[in-house]
């Protein structure tokens, strides 16, 4: 039944994927965060459902009237850089055929939120593509926030099979940086039942975030609520707010979960962060070693001997940093810095440019959120292998069409002033008028 209701909902989409391509990144998205049919049991498990919506996208650029155009801010161009350098990297790699195969992932992800950066335009256009993202992910929250409160906090939380959020710490990660989507779209909507929904299931994401028992994830939860704090314009009913909610969730969790916690300040006593410790020393004297990094699938004992503190302790990166660093040298890092740092300061200035503009309220909200957002890949990354996960080039795609939102909010204003209505058109013209002496 799973299969056949996929399946089904993929076809009901294609013929509007096909016509246009914002439509075509939604069920890209969809698929490619939620996996979807990786809950199914039949055939729709190996199904190459996000294949098929890539090419749909493809076809739509050609088919589609939309009017469809890269926009030349920062980020982009940076990811754009980005993605060339993970080229040159691949195939300067130890392990070159290993290399290309990862890079082939990673390569459909960035081409997909290329297309998106071309199709998203409009206000309804990004609104959407926030709401795929965050019932992608609001659907864990509630499965694992529900199943954190029935096992008393004692289970762990994992993420859908076969994805790059399947692992506990990803999942987790993922979840905390939906959060503040959700609360977006909490301002926006008018329904009071689909408000509060948004709210229950903010508050099942971060149970189920807890849930992962992921170190890396309580210190995001922290840095997020301290940077929402910031942003509130009522911070003394925020703060309570904040407060009560993370007592709340804590007091719930079992003498496990604080005992896990509590290796954060005693990590050398902590065989797996001193196994992450050693993947960071590995990468960065692979970067110290060769200017384009060792490229993708890099941790292996031949490669650690050569480069780790300890060379039988192989570990992958667990650091989105230290991930790019080892894979793809300093040039690597640098360029993937740069998309965050100017993702950031562009939703800073959009926030700065809107602040005192009640039509542009939710632009102002927006680039306040995916700012939050991004603390919360930027902490929570520190110490988990995402670097090419999904979402936080969506958000890239959100805060870059907001600023497209607002510089086509100018023009239209632009063009109200210099061209004049009819009537005041008239009423100028007659008053120019002339009248010539009769030649009697």
């Amino acid at each position: 039944m799973r299969d056949l209701l996929i399946v089904l909902l993929v076809l009901g989409v294609l013929p509007s994927a096909f016509r246009h391509t914002y439509v075509a990144v939604n069920l890209w998205t969809w698929i490619s965060v939620m996996n979807p049919h990786r809950l199914t049991y039949g055939f729709a498990g190996d199904f190459p459902f996000a294949a098929i919506a890539a090419v749909a996208a493809l076809m739509s650029l050609i088919i589609s009237k939309d009017d469809l155009k890269l926009p030349k801010e920062k980020a982009v161009i940076l990811l754009v850089l980005f993605v060339l350098w993970m080229c040159i990297s691949s195939a300067a790699a130890y392990y070159p055929g290993e290399s290309f195969v990862q890079l082939k992932k990673v390569i459909k992800i960035q081409l997909m939120t290329l297309i998106a950066f071309a199709a998203i335009k409009e206000r309804r256009h990004i609104e959407l593509f926030i709401w795929v993202n965050v019932v992608s992910l609001g659907f864990y929250g509630w499965k694992g926030g529900f199943f954190t409160i029935s096992t008393g906090g004692n289970a762990r939380v994992w993420g859908p099979p076969g994805g790059l959020i399947e692992g506990n710490n990803e999942i987790a990660v993922a979840l905390i940086m939906a959060i503040p989507l959700m609360n977006y779209l909490r301002t926006v909507v008018e329904h009071i039942w689909v408000r509060r929904g948004l709210v229950m299931t903010m508050v099942l994401s971060a149970a189920a975030a807890l849930g992962t028992q992921s170190r890396g994830a309580l210190l995001a939860l922290v840095a997020m609520g301290a940077v929402l704090w910031m942003r509130s314009e009522r911070k003394f009913a925020m703060g309570i707010i904040v407060v009560l909610a993370g007592v709340g969730l804590v007091a719930f969790m079992p003498s496990a979960w604080e005992q896990r916690m509590s290796t954060i300040a005693e990590y050398e006593q902590d065989g797996s962060a001193m196994g992450r410790i050693n993947a960071w020393w590995f990468a960065f004297n692979m970067a110290n070693h060769r200017i384009t990094g060792a490229g993708f699938e890099a941790y292996t004992g031949e490669l650690f001997a050569a480069f780790a503190p300890d060379p039988l302790d192989v570990h992958a990166a667990h650091s989105i940093y230290f991930q790019v660093l080892g894979e793809h040298g300093y040039i690597g890092l640098l360029l993937f810095l740069g998309i965050w740092v100017s993702t950031l300061g562009l939703a800073g200035r959009l926030r700065s440019q809107t602040k005192n503009d009640e039509e542009l309220k939710w632009l102002f909200n927006l680039a306040g959120m995916c700012q939050v957002s991004l603390v919360g890949y930027a902490v929570g990354g520190a110490f988990l292998s995402l670097a090419y996960f999904d979402l936080p080039y969506n958000i890239v795609v959100m805060v870059v069409a907001g600023h497209g939102c607002l510089l086509a909010h100018r023009r239209a204003e632009a063009r109200k002033v210099v061209m004049p209505s009819t009537k005041e058109f008239e009423r100028l013209s007659s008053n120019r008028r002339v009248n010539l002496p009769s030649s009697g």
